[in-house]
């Protein structure tokens, strides 16, 4: 187990919860849950853990054994890895293994693996008996630094990503850095298009070092990657603080490039680009959108292409993509963010700020398209 663990704190009143961030400490699970769930009054702990096809024979073991260990009852629920796995039909097969387990409201639940797992999970933990408490130990840089973050959970729609859901916040956040270092390259460079976010939408020195340290980033290396994570967690938690379910619009900065990236994610069938490859092609059509409005100029888009591209993500469609705007546009009214039937976008103002653009001209995204 690492010598020292960071900890930042998500601060919701009774909601408030805490994420941890350390190395090698997986088979210390249990003394974290320990101090984040009060033990049952009737003596049986009870937990289900949900994880993937590709985490069962590796860190499902250490967290299923240390829990064991402490005198849980566990439950294994194992998913096929990808997008697909949030469905509706993959949400009955989890209810009925709650129900098989004899689950209650005093069942915790964790959620083990990356941001699909979390996200399936959490929509399972926000409505079995209207709410059980729940856990998020991501293992993916994607999950880490974002999705297990803030309480956002949610399934797919057959027409839109993530059109089902809830805010519903974990009891704590469990985060092992070493996870990152078996990530496939694909996944962790995914990833780091949520990390460039950050920088972009909130801290513009924070984007600086990410320029500063592109080799270190690229080779994994684990003392920027323990502060790359510990920043990204403070930052967001800063913004679900202030605007825990987008109610403000603060909250909403935090979707910089998503409108464009969701919509490739579905017309492209989800799964066929990355979560984090269609952000880093929708921040720099953002970026661009921002330019055409006069909000930015050139050169703010070229540092992210540069960022972007040498840490080996996408900044524009794949060749041969048939995508056209009629498509790209239709998929875009079903965002969240789209009021009255008007499209709104979160566009930089510069680095390390954005802001929430509404009514943009339909002639313009056709243009950045």
């Amino acid at each position: 187990m690492s010598e020292s663990v960071l900890n930042v704190q998500v601060d919701l009143g009774p909601r408030s919860y805490e994420i941890t961030i350390g190395s090698d400490r997986l088979s210390q699970f249990a003394n974290a849950v320990a101090g984040w769930i009060p033990a049952p009054t009737s003596g049986v702990k009870k937990v289900a853990i949900v994880t993937d096809r590709n985490l069962a024979q590796s860190h499902l073991v250490p967290v299923a054994t240390s829990l064991r260990s402490a005198g849980w009852e566990v439950c294994e629920i194992v998913l096929k890895p990808g997008e697909a796995s949030k469905s509706f039909t993959v949400m009955q097969e989890m209810f009925d293994q709650l129900v098989d387990f004899k689950a209650d409201r005093g069942t915790l639940l964790v959620a083990l693996g990356g941001g699909v797992v979390g996200d399936a999970a959490g929509f399972v933990a926000a409505t079995y008996t209207r709410g059980i408490p729940f856990i998020q130990v991501p293992t993916t840089l994607l999950a880490q630094v974002d999705s297990s973050v803030g309480g956002k959970v949610a399934v797919n729609h057959t027409r839109a990503k993530n059109l089902i859901g809830a805010f519903y916040q974990p009891r704590g956040v469990f985060v092992d850095t070493a996870t990152l270092s078996t990530l496939p390259v694909r996944d962790y460079r995914s990833g780091m298009a949520e990390v460039v976010k950050y920088g972009m939408i909130l801290d513009a020195e924070f984007f600086e070092y990410l320029e500063q340290h592109l080799s270190e980033l690229n080779e994994r290396d684990p003392e920027v990657l323990r502060y790359v994570v510990s920043r990204s967690c403070r930052l967001k938690a800063d913004v679900v603080e202030a605007d825990e379910e987008e109610r403000t619009g603060l909250r909403a900065v935090l979707n910089y490039g998503h409108t464009f990236a969701h919509a490739y994610e579905a017309l492209c069938g989800y799964g066929e680009l990355m979560h984090g490859e269609a952000v880093s092609i929708g921040m720099i059509n953002a970026s661009r959108l921002a330019e055409r409005l006069g909000m930015v100029d050139a050169e703010l888009t070229k540092r992210q292409i540069a960022l972007l591209s040498g840490l080996s993500l996408p900044v524009e469609l794949p060749e041969g993509s048939d995508l056209n705007s009629d498509a790209i546009l239709d998929r875009m009214k079903l965002d969240k963010k789209v009021l009255a039937g008007k499209l709104r976008f979160v566009l930089p103002t510069r680095m390390g700020h954005c802001e929430m653009v509404s009514d943009v001209a339909e002639e313009d995204v056709r243009a950045v398209l």
